[in-house]
């Protein structure tokens, strides 16, 4: 008869992972040298055949043992991934996670703390509320009289803009429902989250140049009755473009409309010296997403909502009796059910609390400025290409670029030709024109210039001729 397997938690924990841990450590080197790229070769058919032939029976009678489990799959795994730590994987807002952050989620997963109820999570509640604290500091703390703005932990920026939009929706004091107003440029999460909600379709506002365009959002206030959210967006998807913030804000507080800014690319911007007063403006909105999983090096999830009054987040109370019972309350357990649309969640908390105590402000503003500086590098060689078009000068990381001449069919061949041969990942992006680009979104650190002229060189390798 097999022994009960080990667990992660207790004092033996430690003991039973670290041998573990040797054999993943070791599956990851192997499966990222078997890769030897930023993406396996060959195309979804060839990645996923090679996955099921490494992988075998995955409930087999009997098993393997936690070691040959552990060494098969997350080789396999690794083999087959699109690795954001490799300079040429640049085509999302998909970061290579710090070292010191994934060590800390290790933590978190051994420890399991289910944040719903405090009894399941004493320390990692306390720690949330003061990360949450901190962070909605840092966005509204200089503009904020009540000095008492609040923040909710997410998956992200989708779930963010949904809780926004679902708050606003619970704060109307009026009859008719709120409508939504967003630029042509806004992230999809926005006009789905009136869906979800059960609000009218989004009025989209013009965004002639990628961002909002704040006479047209003045006469679409001045024409449509009842209730208004504004949804502006500091770091748009496509193209890292950020919307003329304080003009916008003037706007709204002259209509009554509130505010909601979807910051969750651009708010690493809030730890740089540099590059802060991009996002000025960002603390007038009565709500912020925040995604420190893009422009803060954490793996995934580790988004936030910000919220500059937090009489907002009581919409979201509910009791459920097995979890914050009232006299549980009344007694001072703290009520963590209504922090969160989710019951059971992971403390991502733990991550970003270490991050930013290892790196601080100053840390985090120079990785910041560093892929921002990598971007302008990368736009400058382009502008020197005689061969390819560069679509503006970067605000954030992402830059812009395309053969010149080249048609929309022309460019996505390229793309999907370095997918392919595994050598490069590059996004694709539709500007206002209509004209298809390719995209490098760079949020690498340790990227170097020869990295960016390497890049280019694969491209060059693809272009017609």
């Amino acid at each position: 008869m097999s022994s009960t397997p080990p667990l992660a938690g207790g004092t033996q924990g430690p003991a039973a992972l670290r041998p573990l841990l040797d054999t993943v450590l070791d599956a990851l080197h192997e499966g990222a040298v078997r890769r030897d790229g930023p993406l396996p070769a060959g195309g979804p058919d060839t990645v996923a055949a090679l996955l099921r032939e490494h992988a075998g029976p995955l409930l087999p009678e009997h098993g393997t043992g936690a070691h040959d489990a552990l060494r098969t799959l997350v080789t396999a795994l690794t083999e087959g991934a699109a690795d954001p730590a490799d300079p040429l994987c640049a085509a999302h807002l998909h970061c290579p996670p710090l070292a010191v952050a994934t060590a800390a989620d290790l933590a978190a997963s051994a420890l399991n703390p289910s944040m719903d109820s405090w009894d399941q999570a004493p320390a990692a509640s306390a720690l949330e509320d003061l990360v949450t604290a901190t962070l909605a500091r840092e966005v509204y703390g200089t503009n904020n009289p009540r000095q008492d703005a609040d923040a909710l932990v997410t998956t992200g920026g989708t779930e963010a803009n949904q809780l926004a939009v679902l708050l606003a929706r619970e704060t109307n004091p009026h009859p008719e429902p709120v409508q939504l107003l967003v630029g042509a440029n806004a992230h999809h999460s926005l006009p789905r989250a009136t869906w979800l909600h059960g609000l009218p379709a989004p009025v989209t506002v013009p965004a002639p140049g990628g961002t909002l365009d704040p006479a047209a959002l003045d006469d679409a206030l001045t024409h449509l009755p009842g209730p208004t959210l504004v949804a502006a967006t500091a770091g748009t998807t496509d193209a890292g473009l950020i919307d003329p913030l304080p003009e916008i804000a003037d706007i709204c507080e002259r209509h009554g409309a509130r505010l909601h800014i979807d910051a969750a690319y651009g708010a690493g911007l809030l730890f740089s010296a540099r590059h802060r007063d991009l996002l000025t403006g960002l603390d007038r909105a009565h709500t912020t997403t925040l995604d420190l999983h893009k422009l803060g090096w954490q793996p995934v999830a580790a988004g936030l909502l910000a919220v500059r009054d937090p009489a907002d987040v009581a919409a979201l109370t509910y009791q459920a009796d097995y979890l914050n019972a009232d006299d549980d309350t009344e007694a001072g357990l703290p009520d963590l059910l209504g922090r969160s649309l989710r019951t059971t969640r992971r403390p991502d908390i733990l991550k970003i609390a270490v991050t930013l105590k290892a790196l601080g402000r100053t840390g985090l503003g120079a990785l910041t400025d560093q892929v921002i500086a990598h971007a302008h590098h990368l736009a400058a060689l382009i502008d020197a290409h005689p061969g390819l078009d560069l679509y503006d000068t970067p605000t954030l990381s992402t830059v812009l670029f395309r053969p010149h001449g080249a048609d929309a069919g022309t460019i996505a061949t390229i793309r999907r030709a370095l997918l392919t041969e595994g050598r490069a990942v590059l996004g694709r992006a539709r500007t206002p024109d209509g004209t298809l680009w390719l995209k490098a979104t760079l949020l690498n650190p340790h990227t170097d210039p020869t990295d960016l002229s390497a890049l280019l060189k694969l491209v060059e390798g693809h272009m017609p001729h």
